[in-house]
């Protein structure tokens, strides 16, 4: 029996997990979104501490090499993904909790 090639492998993994991602998400009661946006927003702080780290990644020689250039791209592509996410998770959940205030009557 010949084993499964990894691309494949993980391959399938990314689709299960953007269908699981997909019911997950909108089987959320809208009472849950935000506290659940807020969420989102710390995990992306972290992605956003790891894009950096890889962004400054380097060889101990110095030299600028293939692998290192390819995680740098990803670090900065990474690490502006994320800041796109948690600015519009900010906007969201300030939406979200400006329907709760109390309106003003006009007198």
């Amino acid at each position: 029996m010949e084993a499964v090639d990894p691309t494949i492998y993980r391959l399938a993994i990314f689709v299960l997990a953007i269908f699981v991602g997909y019911y997950v998400v909108w089987s959320v009661t809208p009472a849950l979104h935000t506290p659940l946006m807020a969420v989102t927003n710390a995990i992306s702080s972290v992605i956003i501490v790891g894009a950096l780290i890889a962004a400054a990644a380097r060889n101990p020689d110095g030299a600028l090499t293939t692998n290192v250039l390819l995680s740098k791209g990803s670090g900065v592509l990474a690490a502006t993904l994320a800041s796109i996410n948690i600015f519009g998770g900010f906007l969201v959940v300030r939406r979200m909790l400006a329907m709760y205030k109390k309106k003003d009557r006009a007198k």
